[in-house]
């Protein structure tokens, strides 16, 4: 990669190999290198948009989403889920939150020489299921694999097409002030629970991963003829980083409240143990909502309706002013809410 776009950079790409090495590739880093090398190399009017998707749109005026991730989780099995069903949901999610009804995905897998076959099946099998249960068909992939040591078992790529079946323009440039903030339901969970695997904590109650397809929600309010301003999945960084994103890209405030944030007892407990802020850390089966403040109720009666979001709750709103993020304490002391220099924690997803 580093060859690649070494035009771009304007520091040597092995010193972002190191600083990646070092911060796991999060945080205000990524940003950079996003900013740096891969924004200004690949400049074009859908990469701009800054959004989970290309929205693209056909000779014959059909909407299009068309979204790729890669997932690089360990440990590959965790409670609640795996680097199959995570793959499926992760870029169904994507899709979803450009406003479009996931269609087909593809299925790239970069498997380790030895990787014993049984492992394989059960990760195979997984996403079967996991497609099958979002709705969508696994349509094309691809297999290579690496030398013994090089690939840590398993990694997969996923990329996915959706239809967007709606007049609705829904991407971060349309939030604006007076927009009510919604959650789609409790924050940390996946995060929590693939550390407390990695390090073999155990807690009084097992965490499980939120992970998690969100299209039918989404669809659930456009159906409903929500107006939608922007959606955005809660993934690395959790909830702070993609507030951060969104205020940046709109150009508003965005103020959420302490006291309205959704965290479970063990989740609060595990961060307080592990010191992280459960605001930052990753979630697979959650996003944010920015409607206008009249169809917040309407918004809210429906996600609350949905399997997925039954936890759907107002954390906030926007506001006029500088583009920032603002939480309100418990207490009544405001802190602007700002991106961490790093990942919290590295290979979550």
């Amino acid at each position: 990669m580093s060859d690649a776009f070494s035009l771009s950079c304007p520091v040597p790409p092995s010193r972002y190999d190191q600083v990646l090495m070092a911060h796991g590739g999060g945080g205000t880093l990524m940003a950079r290198l996003l900013a740096e090398v891969f924004f200004p190399t690949f400049a074009n009017p859908l990469l701009e948009e800054e959004h989970d998707g290309a929205l693209l749109t056909l000779p014959n005026g059909t909407r299009l989403a068309f979204s790729t991730d890669s997932y690089v989780v360990q440990p590959l099995f965790f409670p609640g889920g795996d680097i199959g069903s995570l793959a499926v949901n992760g870029t169904v999610n994507d899709l979803s939150m450009c406003g479009a009804r996931p269609l087909c995905l593809s299925a790239g897998f970069i498997i380790e020489e030895g990787l014993p076959v049984e492992t394989l099946q059960r990760v195979v099998a997984s996403m079967g299921e996991a497609a099958r249960a979002a709705g969508v068909q696994i349509a094309t992939g691809d297999t290579k694999v690496v030398d013994r040591g090089k690939g840590d078992g398993v990694f997969i790529n996923t990329a996915g097409i959706g239809l967007v079946e709606h007049e609705q323009h829904i991407a971060p440039r349309r939030v604006c002030p007076g927009d009510v903030l919604l959650l789609s339901g409790d924050l940390g969970r996946h995060g929590i629970a693939i550390m407390a695997q990695r390090q073999g904590l155990e807690f009084e109650t097992t965490i499980e991963s939120d992970c998690a397809p969100l299209n039918g929600a989404v669809q659930a309010l456009l159906q409903g003829g929500v107006e939608i301003h922007c959606l955005r999945d809660l993934t690395r960084g959790g909830l702070a980083s993609a507030l951060v994103e969104i205020a940046l890209k709109a150009g508003v405030h965005i103020e959420i409240s302490e006291g309205l944030l959704p965290v479970v007892e063990e989740v609060r407990g595990a961060c307080e143990i592990l010191g992280l802020d459960p605001l930052y850390v990753a979630n697979e089966g959650r996003f944010a909502a920015w409607v206008p403040a009249a169809q917040a109720d309407r918004a809210l009666e429906i996600l609350q309706t949905q399997s997925h979001t039954r936890g759907a709750c107002r954390i906030g709103q926007v506001h006029k002013g500088r583009a920032q993020v603002t939480l309100k304490s418990q207490i009544g002391v405001t802190r602007v809410v700002d991106r961490l220099s790093g990942e919290q924690l590295p290979r979550i997803c």
